[in-house]
């Protein structure tokens, strides 16, 4: 007979999400939501929070009832709380969660034009804010192709064209302004590549947080590997392309650290289905440490955020 330990009774709790919503507008709270007025980047992170709920109930990325895979990802947006003062980075983060919400639903049908269209659109309006988020578009459409098995003829122009329509609206609206070398300008940063490997931008708390991240995420991995068998084909398939972006990502950063912020929110999107069905499907003594040493690693690397910031103040 399975034991449910710590680790278990929290994940499959109903209050685990209550509770992590109530931490999450804590820390906004302390990290300057009033006196700093992030209501957009909080917005986008209530939105995003509640997509990756849709996210893991859609799919069923767990095997039994857990809410983890939202828990982990507010969990650790949280603990880079230096990202809250960026409108694009969060912008950014949930256009990619939106992706994946609509992209899964192609799963298997090469005639789901529209969901690749509306996936591919939430990529080209994250793209306004992020342009060199249309550097994942070659790996997604592999992926498209070999995990989602929906590639076609049909649903690639759907792809293009949602990726179109985002700079149809904002260039005629440039045009009508008379600012159309905004949108040039913006599309000639996919051509800057300099610095490449220049990590003199990186914070101590930066190297902490992409650290603490990609333990994570390699953790969620191995055990994955270990016991995706167990797992439907379907569900294996999307883990296998949060397993692919997290790599693509971070081969992404190691190249452009200057990107950090909002390749650190794609980072933690793809790490938190992987170290949530971790601290969901295990139940040995090991990994009831191992979650308790992720608890105290996460919500001291929160404040350590919060401190270095000098954000720690309540409204």
């Amino acid at each position: 007979m399975r034991i449910k330990r710590l680790q278990n009774r929290i994940a499959e709790s109903k209050f685990a999400l209550p509770a992590v919503t109530v931490y999450t507008i804590l820390v906004w709270l302390v990290g300057g939501l009033f006196s700093h007025q992030q209501w957009v980047t909080f917005g986008c992170t209530v939105i995003a929070g509640y997509l990756m709920v849709e996210l893991n109930n859609q799919n069923s990325l767990m095997r039994i009832y857990s809410r983890m895979v939202s828990c982990s990802f507010l969990v650790l947006l949280n603990m880079a709380n230096f990202l809250f003062s960026s409108s694009e980075t969060l912008a950014t983060i949930l256009s990619f969660v939106a992706f994946y919400l609509f992209f899964f639903h192609a799963y298997q049908d090469k005639t789901a034009s529209g969901w690749v269209f509306y996936a591919f659109l939430c990529l080209g309006i994250g793209s306004i804010f992020f342009v060199q988020l249309l550097f994942y578009i070659p790996v997604l459409w592999l992926l498209m192709a070999f995990r989602i098995l929906s590639f076609s003829p049909r649903t690639l122009f759907a792809s293009i064209l949602g990726l179109l329509v985002p700079y149809w609206f904002v260039g005629g609206y440039l045009a009508y302004s008379g600012e159309t070398d905004t949108l040039m300008a913006h599309l000639v940063e996919l051509t800057t590549f300099s610095p490449i490997l220049d990590y003199s931008c990186l914070k101590p708390e930066h190297v902490m947080s992409l650290a603490l991240v990609g333990i994570l995420g390699f953790t969620g991995m191995g055990h994955f590997w270990h016991s995706s068998y167990k797992d439907k084909i379907r569900t294996r398939m999307i883990y296998e392309i949060f397993i692919a972006i997290f790599w693509t990502t971070l081969v992404f950063m190691a190249l452009q650290p200057r990107h950090f912020d909002k390749l650190l929110g794609i980072l933690i999107i793809n790490t938190s289905p992987l170290i949530a069905h971790f601290i969901a499907l295990t139940h040995t003594k090991i990994t009831n440490i191992a979650f308790l040493l992720i608890i105290i690693g996460t919500l001291t690397m929160t404040v350590i955020n919060l401190l270095i910031t000098n954000q720690l103040w309540i409204f």
